[in-house]
């Protein structure tokens, strides 16, 4: 069965904050967190977060807690053979597809809800 997806929004310093509801958690969006540093473009500051090294340590090991299909071989694969390099980057949609992960839920495309985190990653 597929897991319902609720929208909602919240309000911090007259900015909206959209939340998704995946399963029971909230999952906050990182695409409009990330219109603070870069209001045209933010999906270049998620792509800068998560191309830093200790963020993919951070979010790696996040997903070795909490995600029992992790793909921690393909994890090991990114960090011992990219991780590091000035031309290494990471999107959302990249590190979903070869790490199997539920930390990070993006979908882009014409009609993209954007970029969303669990709180856990997102705060």
């Amino acid at each position: 069965m597929k897991k319902e997806l609720i929208k909602t929004e919240i309000d911090v310093n007259n900015n909206k904050i959209s939340i998704l509801r995946i399963g029971d958690t909230d999952y906050i969006s990182l695409t409009d967190l990330a219109k603070y540093s870069n209001p045209e473009n933010p999906a270049n500051v998620i792509i800068h977060w998560m191309s830093n090294k200790g963020t993919f340590d951070y979010i790696g090991l996040w997903e070795q807690l909490n995600n029992e299909n992790f793909n921690f071989t393909e994890f090991r694969e990114i960090k011992n053979n990219e991780v590091g390099y000035s031309s290494f980057t990471l999107s959302p949609k990249r590190w979903i597809d070869r790490t199997d992960a539920i930390g990070i839920y993006s979908k882009g495309g014409k009609y993209s809800i954007g970029t969303f985190a669990h709180p856990d990653i997102a705060f």
